[in-house]
């Protein structure tokens, strides 16, 4: 596996934005007693080594949900969190033959998943983070809320490029609903870190994706291009943000999603 460049930068005072060659994005949350690192991404760096020249605190890992930009990167730490209902997801991609190569020529080994619920709440000293679950995007999605920032850590269950056409996302009704569920955030958080971002984005993206995803359940997707990717071609639906907030991206705010994972069966 070839090293990228990762770029790290402070985004509040102990909160870290780690961006791996722009192709996937991970956190660490800085407390008085322990650190937390939220997604490992691609593992193209070490990221362990990188995490201990910013602080040499105990380490707490979380991933935000099971596919291998994510999770990839626990090959240097000694275990993870990860919510059950996506062990199976990220044990496919952990045993893929050419992740396993990747592996041996590394002399790493992937270490064990530890199970973390809706309701868990990490302890840091100072910071707290508190866990919520949201299935969508896969079965196991969970968002993290720092309560003392007031920063909701995303992962890729709220983005700008939400990907709803893989197999194991939820119908998108159902998302809608799931999305509902935990609109109550609004009033908890003021900023969205997600796992693909270079900035915050604020917390009116949550509403925005849930418009757009409903959107999509009442037909509205007369203007919905074809959306090209390496499963095949499948359907991307534009839905608006607050021009009046800010984002960190600011423009192609897309759902990517299958035609026939519309409604719930």
């Amino acid at each position: 596996m070839e090293k990228k460049e990762l770029f790290i930068r402070e985004v509040r005072p102990g909160i870290f934005l780690m961006d791996e060659a722009h192709e996937a994005t991970g956190y660490l949350v800085v407390g008085e007693d322990r650190a937390c690192v939220i997604d490992t991404m691609n593992g193209y760096n070490d990221l362990y080594r990188a995490v201990r020249e910013i602080t040499d605190k105990p380490l707490t890992v979380v991933n935000t949900h099971g596919h291998p930009d994510h999770i990839f990167g626990n090959m240097y730490f000694e275990e993870a969190y990860l919510h059950p209902a996506d062990r199976e997801l990220a044990r496919t991609f952990a045993e893929d033959p050419g992740f396993l190569k990747i592996l041996r020529d590394k002399n790493r080994t992937f270490p064990p998943f530890r199970d973390i619920l809706p309701g868990d709440v990490i302890g840091l000293g100072g910071r707290t983070l508190e866990v919520f679950a949201l299935p969508g995007h896969t079965a196991g999605g969970i968002l993290l809320l720092l309560r003392e920032d007031r920063i909701l850590f995303t992962g890729d269950s709220v983005n700008h490029h939400l990907w709803m056409q893989l197999d194991g996302c939820l119908p998108m009704e159902a998302f809608v609903k799931q999305l509902d569920r935990v609109m109550f955030l609004e009033e908890r958080a003021d900023i969205i870190l997600h796992g693909h971002a270079q900035d915050a984005d604020d917390i009116s993206l949550l509403r925005c994706l849930r418009d757009g995803a409903q959107e999509i359940c009442d037909g509205k997707t007369e203007q919905d291009q074809p959306y090209q990717w390496f499963g095949g071609t499948d359907l991307q639906h534009p839905f608006r943000c607050d021009p009046d907030r800010h984002y960190g991206q600011q423009e192609n705010h897309v759902i990517c999603y299958c035609a026939d994972n519309v409604f719930c069966r």
